[in-house]
């Protein structure tokens, strides 16, 4: 299906961290999963898949390199804020804020949106049950306990994400039912 990443060298680590319920994924296909993630979710392979399909998502639309674009130049627009203003620590400071509130976080929930809607489609075309993605944030949601708002953080709410995760599940159940003969592996 992308054939910019034929010759990717794809991997993912185990990171032996109990406490840590997290995983990410860099561009050119390396990845990492906490053991935490599996063990205090009790997660099944069908919601692994889906942390598994958000992180490939990220590594196919190049997201580490938006993330570093958007944070280049929120930085150059932070320091011409500074250099014009006559109050250059105050400025900074402000500039700095309203960069991350208001350019750089919005841009991350973007880009997790972006994750959660290819990594869904990934993980029902391999075989697995979409409905997971909607269990799997509901068991985030508990773990996590209750985060800051929205609008201060780099994700979306966990019950956004639920919300919007359920609205693909039609779309996707086509995929996951006709996983027929087609290998897949499970986790």
């Amino acid at each position: 299906m992308r054939p910019e990443t034929e010759n990717w060298d794809w991997s993912i680590k185990a990171i032996d961290d109990p406490k840590t319920v997290n995983a990410w994924a860099m561009a050119g296909g390396k990845m990492a999963i906490y053991s935490g993630l599996p063990i205090q979710l009790k997660a099944s392979d069908d919601e692994l898949a889906q942390v598994l399909g958000h992180e490939i998502a990220h590594a196919l639309a190049n997201h580490s390199a938006e993330k570093m674009s958007v944070a280049m130049a929120s930085s150059i627009g932070v320091v011409a804020v500074g250099i014009a203003s006559e109050r250059k620590g105050l400025a900074l400071t402000g500039a700095a804020l309203a960069a991350a509130l208001a350019v750089q976080r919005p841009n991350s929930r973007t880009a997790e949106s972006e994750a959660d809607r290819i990594g869904i489609e990934l993980a029902a075309k391999a075989g697995y049950d979409p409905r997971a993605a909607i269990t799997l944030w509901q068991k985030m949601a508990q773990v996590g306990g209750k985060g800051p708002p929205e609008f201060f953080s780099t994700h979306p709410s966990p019950e956004n994400r639920e919300k919007k995760l359920a609205e693909y599940v039609p779309e996707m159940m086509p995929y996951y039912e006709q996983k027929g003969d087609r290998p897949y592996y499970k986790l």
